[in-house]
């Protein structure tokens, strides 16, 4: 009987040291690793960071223009549109009235020295002229007995468009008569004094115009003439 109960005895003695061990074990895995502190949290899973794209002012780039439209203009703008108008046929002889005076800016002497003409478009539908007119002195006032002039051109001839009631200018300068009363000319010649002049425009017929006040008086049978202009000479 004694040897049983020290046999018995050792058998609990074995069991409680075994029970221990495994009690140390199990707390031993249950707990921190030997890496991580004890009470430390769990680690949280990690959020992606997208940055936001540069502005094109920011980063210095270029901002893109607007695609263009079919119009030729960016979309979303407003084009500006140019129109440079219907031609018109030309004058007819009977479309225009035409008209004289003396010219602000003229040579010294005692003759007409300069005049402009005006030739206004009396018809209802606009017309075109173009170019330089001839210039004759009508004898008598008649334009059927007149004397050609030598005409030099000025300047340089472009289309003038005249809307009904417009008009279009030519200047015409004469060598000038000097002195007094019946006055003489430089070269010698005997001065000339013409009523009334018949300026021939081209493809728009033969105009007889007479000065506002005045005759035209002239010297050497000369004229230079600018081209009709849609601007008044002075």
């Amino acid at each position: 009987m004694q040897v049983t109960q020290r046999g018995k005895k050792a058998r609990r003695a074995a069991a409680a040291v075994v029970s221990a061990a495994a009690a140390a074990l199990v707390i031993t895995a249950c707990g921190p690793g030997n890496d991580e502190p004890a009470g430390s949290a769990a680690p949280s899973a990690a959020v992606p960071v997208t940055a936001a794209p540069a502005s094109p002012a920011a980063s210095g780039a270029a901002t893109p223009a607007p695609a263009p439209t079919k119009g030729g203009a960016p979309s979303g703008g407003t084009a500006s549109a140019t129109s440079a108008g219907a031609t018109a046929p030309a004058c007819a002889a009977g479309d225009l009235k035409g008209e004289a005076h003396q010219a602000k800016q003229r040579p010294p002497g005692t003759g007409i020295g300069a005049a402009v003409v005006a030739f206004t478009n009396s018809s209802a539908q606009p017309c075109t002229l173009q170019g330089f007119p001839t210039v004759a002195g009508a004898a008598n006032g008649s334009p059927d007995r007149n004397a050609p002039l030598a005409v030099t051109h000025s300047g340089t001839a472009a289309p003038v468009r005249l809307a009904p009631g417009g008009k279009a200018w030519v200047k015409l300068t004469f060598v000038q008569v000097q002195g007094e009363a019946d006055g003489y000319c430089t070269s010698g010649a005997t001065p000339v004094v013409y009523p009334t002049l018949v300026l021939g425009l081209p493809g728009a017929g033969a105009h007889q115009v007479a000065l506002d006040d005045g005759l035209f008086a002239e010297c050497d049978n000369k004229v230079t003439t600018t081209a009709l202009s849609a601007t008044s000479p002075s």
